[in-house]
């Protein structure tokens, strides 16, 4: 069963994101699609506010792929994120 999560990471760039799923073992398709054994994510950004005088960038990844294998990815690639920057 195929199933989509989508999570958003301050502090991130798509660059350091596309990375992190490169090194999960997946493969860029295009600049903002890295495809693995199983999965696939799509990565989308935006600079949003954070109190009156401060931005981060925010970026939302769209993982899809088989139920299961998909939690592992999620939290896998949650865990770099949350070091790098957010």
């Amino acid at each position: 069963m195929t199933r989509r999560i989508e999570r958003s990471f301050r502090g991130i760039s798509e660059r350091l994101a596309a990375r992190y799923l490169t090194n999960l073992g997946g493969e860029r398709v295009d600049d903002r699609t890295i495809e693995g054994d199983r999965w696939s994510a799509s990565l989308a950004s935006e600079t949003v506010e954070v109190g009156p005088s401060l931005t981060l960038t925010e970026v939302t990844v769209v993982f899809e792929g088989e139920e299961g294998h998909l939690e592992t990815l999620v939290e896998e690639f949650a865990q770099k994120a949350m070091r790098a920057g957010g």
